[in-house]
C-alpha cells in the first residue's frame, strides 16, 4: 500500500503540536516549583490575548518575526545558515530611513523607494557572505556572525551619529533621537479601517501595521518561488543533495550567492515595521528579531504557513510576558523558558517524525516492489 497523504500530513502536524503541548507541560512544572499557579498564569495570558487591542499588538509583533523567519528559511532550504539577519535588517532600515527622508518623491513612490532601498542593502550585505563562501570557502555562519558585529557595533553605530536628527518630542524638553523623520506620505498607512470594518473601533491608540500586507506578499512570493519556479526547484535540489544537483547542471556557486542575496533582501524588510511605526530610525531600535526568526523558521519547518503559526506563537508569548508581571500570576521569565522548550521540543519532535516517515516510505516501497517482505515493526 502506498504511503498515504493523510499519514504524511499527520506526521507533519504532530511535531509542532507535540512541541507546544510539551512546552506547556514543562512550563507548568516550572511554575509549580516556583510557587505560581499555572492555571492562573495561562488564564491571564489567554484572557489578555482575547482583547482586540492585544490582538493588534500580537499581529504587529508577528509581522517582522514572520519576515525574519522567511529570510532564514530561504537559506535553510539550501542548507545555508544566514545568522546575520539582525545586522542586515538594522543596516537596511537605517539606510532606507535616511534616504527615504532625503528624497523628494510623491507618497507612493517614496514608500516604494524606501522598501527597494531596504531590500537592496540587505541583499548586498548578505550577498557578501555568499561571495566569501564560494570564493574563499568561508562558512556562512562565521562570516554572517562577523558581519553582524561589524554592522551593529560599527556601521550602524557610526551612521546613526552621523545622520542623527531631532526626533519626536516625548515630554517636556526630552526628545527621541534618530534620523530625520520621514514625511507622513512616505509611511505605509495602518490597517485599522480594514480591521474595524469587521470588528469594532480599535482603542488605546493601537494601530495595525501596514507592513502586514508586505509580510503576506513576502509569504506568497516565497511559496511561489520555492514551489512553482525552476529556481525554487534548483534551490531545493541543492539543499537536499548539492552533489547530485551539480551533476544535474545546477550551478552550485551561483545558487549559494543567489540564495544569500534573496535571504538578505527579505531580511532588509524586517525593520520596516518599526520605521513605519515611529517614522524614522531610532537611536535604540528593536534588536534580536533575526535570532528569533531562526526559531520561527525552525518551528515552522521553513513552510510559509508553518512560519505564520510559529510567528504568532512567539508574538503571543512576547506580548503575554508583560501581563504576567502586571497581574503577578508569574514571572515574565516563564515566557523565555516556554520559547526555549518549544524550540528544543520541536527539533526533537521533527526528527522523530522524519525517521517515522522514512521508515514508512521504505516499508511502502518494499511492499510495492515485492522484492522483500514487509519490514517488521522495530
Amino acid at each position: 500500500m502506498n504511503f498515504s497523504l493523510g499519514r504524511r500530513i499527520l506526521l507533519t502536524l504532530a511535531a509542532p503540536v507535540v512541541a507546544l503541548v510539551f512546552s506547556v507541560a514543562m512550563s507548568s512544572i516550572v511554575l509549580l516549583i516556583s510557587g505560581s499557579n499555572p492555571v492562573a498564569a495561562f488564564g491571564d495570558m489567554m484572557s489578555h490575548a482575547s482583547r482586540l487591542e492585544t490582538m493588534v499588538d500580537i499581529l504587529n509583533r508577528a509581522t517582522p518575526l514572520y519576515i525574519a523567519g522567511v529570510a532564514v528559511a530561504i537559506g535553510f532550504r539550501m542548507n545555508l545558515f544566514n545568522i546575520g539577519v539582525d545586522g542586515q535588517y538594522l543596516l537596511a532600515a537605517l539606510v532606507a530611513a535616511h534616504l527615504g527622508a532625503m528624497v523628494n518623491l510623491p507618497g507612493v513612490l517614496r514608500i516604494v523607494w524606501i522598501l527597494v532601498v531596504a531590500m537592496a542593502v540587505g541583499a548586498a550585505y548578505s550577498g557578501f557572505a555568499g561571495v566569501l563562501k564560494v570564493t574563499r570557502g568561508i562558512n556562512e555562519v562565521i562570516s554572517t556572525i562577523m558581519l553582524n558585529a561589524i554592522a551593529i557595533s560599527g556601521i550602524v553605530a557610526y551612521l546613526v551619529r552621523e545622520w542623527q536628527a531631532g526626533g519626536e518630542i516625548l515630554s517636556g524638553s526630552a526628545s527621541r533621537v534618530g534620523t530625520t523623520p520621514i514625511p507622513e506620505s512616505g509611511l505605509i498607512p495602518d490597517l485599522n479601517s480594514v480591521l474595524e470594518f469587521f470588528t469594532r473601533e480599535v482603542g488605546q491608540g493601537k494601530e495595525l501595521t501596514g507592513m502586514l500586507v508586505i509580510a503576506i506578499l513576502v509569504g506568497l512570493g516565497y511559496h511561489i518561488l520555492v514551489n512553482r519556479t525552476r529556481f525554487g526547484f534548483d534551490l531545493r535540489a541543492s539543499g537536499i543533495n548539492p552533489f547530485a544537483a551539480q551533476v544535474g547542471g545546477v550551478p552550485a556557486k551561483r545558487m549559494v550567492v543567489s540564495a544569500m542575496v534573496l535571504s538578505g533582501a527579505v531580511a532588509g524588510l524586517v525593520g520596516m515595521a518599526e520605521i513605519n511605526q515611529v517614522g524614522f530610525f531610532p537611536a535604540n531600535p528593536i534588536r534580536g528579531l533575526g535570532f528569533t526568526g531562526i526559531a520561527v523558521a525552525l518551528l515552522g519547518r521553513n513552510h510559509p504557513a508553518g512560519i505564520i503559526l510559529a510567528a504568532l506563537i512567539f508574538a503571543f508569548l512576547d506580548i503575554s510576558s508583560g501581563v504576567l508581571q502586571f497581574t503577578g500570576a508569574a514571572s515574565r521569565e516563564i515566557v523565555v523558558i516556554m520559547q526555549g522548550v518549544i524550540i528544543l521540543a520541536a527539533v526533537v519532535a521533527y526528527e522523530v517524525a522524519r525517521r517515522a516517515r522514512e521508515r514508512q516510505e521504505a516499508r511502502s516501497a518494499a511492499e510495492a516492489l515485492g522484492d522483500i517482505k514487509p519490514l517488521e515493526a522495530a
